[in-house]
């Protein structure tokens, strides 16, 4: 454990843009570990006169990709380092990262049984990870998501989710806040208890269920899947900021 945790150069190995604020990039790490979908890397970016800032990012890959990670930046207006990697970072740029870390918001073949997954925004990237991770691994254990964003074109990875969901046992569920496309017949409000009572219903009250976003739609989120039945020793929540929908 005491080697994952040490400093090492990663390099900028590739740049994918996924929505107008978000972009996907992928580090090729030296002292690449597996990592459990769930875990995140530190960042830190030391500027010429020695200041340095340091900021937690999820994996958002699956640990069966070796030698390399992705990680998924949602540009901030007034965050340094989001902003740098945003803007500035180019491919074969190095910076600092130190991982895998984290043991409690994590799933991945060991854990099994039915997955319920809530996200709020950027919160999808640890999401993201575990659905790759069941995919790659040839899981078949049921697993939904329910995903809020103010808009369509403010959702990460929807291509990939698409495909995703078009496998056995996946479903995905959006509900949009502000803004939906004409002909929109998914959700249209903030997630509350009805919407988590119909999309947890068929996975039953052995779920896991793994919730990550802005804390105010953590909070409800975790308090309505008790209400709707699931215990709370079956849920885990990570969460961020204010910003999100």
């Amino acid at each position: 454990m005491r080697g994952q945790l040490q400093w090492q150069i990663a390099t900028v190995k590739a740049i994918r843009p996924e929505t107008p604020e978000v972009k996907t990039l992928t580090l090729s790490l030296p002292a690449w570990v597996a990592h459990r979908p769930g875990q995140h890397y530190d960042i830190r970016l030391t500027a010429p006169d020695g200041y340095s800032a340091q900021r937690s990012y999820s994996v958002a890959s699956e640990p069966e990709r070796t030698g390399e990670i992705d990680i998924t930046i949602e540009r901030i207006a007034d965050g340094e380092v989001s902003t740098f990697l945003a803007d500035t970072v180019r491919a074969g740029d190095r910076f600092e990262v130190r991982g895998p870390i984290g043991g409690y918001f994590v799933w991945d073949r060991s854990i099994g049984g039915p997955l319920l997954l809530v996200a709020g925004g950027s919160g999808v990237v640890p999401l993201m990870a575990m659905l790759r991770h069941r995919d790659a691994a040839g899981l078949t254990n049921p697993a939904r998501l329910l995903y809020s964003a103010r808009s369509f074109d403010q959702v990460i990875y929807a291509d990939e989710l698409a495909k995703l969901a078009q496998k056995d046992g996946v479903t995905v569920s959006y509900t949009l806040t502000r803004n939906q496309p004409q002909g929109w017949k998914g959700y249209t409000r903030r997630i509350d208890d009805a919407m988590l009572k119909e999309v947890s219903a068929p996975l039953g009250a052995d779920a896991l269920a793994y919730i990550c976003g802005p804390t105010s739609l953590v909070e409800v989120a975790a308090d309505g899947l008790e209400r709707v039945g699931l215990p709370a020793e079956h849920i885990r929540t990570e969460r961020f900021g204010p910003s999100g929908p």
